[in-house]
């Protein structure tokens, strides 16, 4: 939706793909921003607190992600929407499928959360690096900490072979469940 105007230099139809691609990835942002806060709530285990801790710091940044890619829309004439109804009609993935759970478990699901949203961000800069070089450096930099994120999470799932715990998993519950099954193998 827009309001009537781009930026300069750019035409409607563009600022339209651009639009659309922020759109995606302001969806994209506040579900990752409520999930992150949701494993911060229900994380346990003997990981806990250094989990805990780590979570809070993305959750900001994704959070600053969420706010700067609205401001973006806005900027070229779109119309941000950032409420939980139209989110969940929008949205290309399932719902956060771990309630309270051990930290492995959780880094094993945020694994495939992260490669999701990674993923799609790049398809994002794809779309926008060929009509906006603004929004394209935008999305860049916040996949730049997103893999950073990712690399925090798999440190935990990765052995000094560097194989993943989370290794074959295609969904959430597999991933936390495979996560689960190496650590309690390794106390064995």
């Amino acid at each position: 939706m827009a309001t009537g105007y781009n930026v300069p230099g750019m035409s409607a139809k563009d600022s339209e793909t651009v639009v659309q691609a922020l759109q995606d990835r302001l969806y994209a942002y506040n579900d990752l921003h409520l999930t992150l806060k949701h494993v911060h709530w229900n994380v346990v285990g003997p990981n806990f607190i250094g989990v805990h801790e780590m979570i809070d710091p993305q959750v900001e940044a994704v959070r600053n992600f969420a706010d700067d890619a609205a401001e973006r829309i806005a900027t070229m004439g779109g119309v941000p929407i950032g409420t939980p109804g139209r989110l969940v009609e929008h949205r290309s993935w399932d719902e956060y499928s771990i309630g309270r759970d051990t930290a492995q478990a959780h880094l094993g699901a945020l694994d495939l959360v992260y490669v999701g949203v990674i993923e799609d961000n790049r398809k994002a800069i794809e779309t926008v690096g060929e009509v906006d070089p603004i929004t394209e450096d935008l999305l860049i930099a916040q996949t730049s900490e997103l893999e950073q994120f990712h690399w925090f999470v798999r440190a935990h799932l990765e052995n000094s072979a560097g194989e993943l715990a989370t290794s074959g998993a295609t969904t959430e519950k597999q991933a936390a469940s495979k996560a689960k099954a190496k650590t309690s193998a390794k106390k064995k």
